[in-house]
């Protein structure tokens, strides 16, 4: 019937434009951004990966490149602009300059590549003179190592020695004889080293006693005394020492504690303060009363 319309009409018989619904479904799915993504850039991106497998499947080709690469790399860091030629430290001292040349032991020249500059830095922190460090690379090929020395603030007599504390305790070096550093105080005993602030704070506040503080003891790793000339000495408690020390002189500038026959001012018991004579004050007080018993 169609047919006879159509030669009726003078039509001819044409195909339908419209596609099938497999290819529209397929024509969408290519369409697809996730698709298109992939065809573009994950097709040759796998394509370029098997390429470079197949290539270094042979071992010869693989040393081939891992020279290729380390020949790349050298020529890199031993550019001119890349190597360092001499070692600069400034704020040390000759001795702490030598002992940092010790622990860095550096072949020069050699490319900045190989230098760690973070491990340097431990290294020349770790030595004991040395309270912080800063390392850097400075233009021309110089390794610049800027160091801050500990200062000594104390005197720690132990029983290996004698050695210089800085304020926080940490040790700075080894000393020979006290007469090197008259200026500085003296600490004694065991641990001591680990209470020097405290120790700081209690010469700070026997500075009224001036010349005759002698130095500090630890004792038992509890407490402290404090040692004046004249052999005296003032017992202090385990707990606010400074405190206690506090009270004797002021006692002391009152009524003249300090300047008597006075061998031992026990503070241990803050209620109970204690003061032992001198064996010759003891002495004589004992012939003062036999005198006066025997008068009666």
């Amino acid at each position: 019937m169609r047919a006879l319309k159509d030669r009726i009409t003078g039509k001819k018989n044409q195909a339908d434009p419209a596609p099938s619904r497999l290819k529209y479904r397929l024509q969408r799915w290519m369409l697809t951004p996730g698709i298109r993504f992939g065809l573009k850039f994950g097709v040759p991106l796998c394509l370029m990966v098997a390429a470079g497998g197949a290539f270094l499947a042979d071992e010869t080709r693989r040393h081939m490149v891992h020279d290729t690469l380390l020949s790349l790399r050298a020529a890199i860091e031993e550019r001119p602009e890349f190597m360092v030629n001499v070692m600069a430290i400034d704020g040390a001292g000759a001795s702490v300059a030598q002992d940092v040349r010790e622990v860095v032991p550096l072949d020069f020249p050699m490319s900045s590549f190989d230098l760690d500059l973070a491990q340097i830095r431990t290294q020349v922190e770790s030595l004991a003179p040395v309270k912080a460090a800063n390392v850097r690379i400075r233009p021309g090929g110089i390794l610049q190592i800027d160091v801050e020395e500990r200062s000594p603030a104390m005197i720690w007599r132990n029983h290996e020695g004698l050695a210089l504390l800085d304020e926080t305790g940490a040790h700075v070096a080894e000393l020979g004889r006290r007469a090197m550093h008259p200026d500085l105080p003296l600490i004694a005993g065991e641990s001591a080293d680990l209470m020097a602030a405290e120790a700081l704070d209690l010469i700070a506040t026997a500075r009224p006693l001036g010349g005759r503080l002698r130095g500090l003891v630890r004792i038992g790793e509890r407490r402290w005394d404090v040692v004046l000339d004249r052999r005296q000495r003032i017992m202090l408690p385990q707990d606010r020492p400074v405190q206690a020390l506090e009270r004797v002189i002021v006692v002391s500038e009152v009524q003249d504690l300090l300047e008597r026959d006075v061998a031992v001012v026990d503070m241990r018991i803050a209620a109970r303060p204690t003061v032992r004579m001198t064996e010759n004050a003891v002495e004589n007080w004992w012939r003062i009363r036999e005198l006066n018993e025997g008068g009666l």
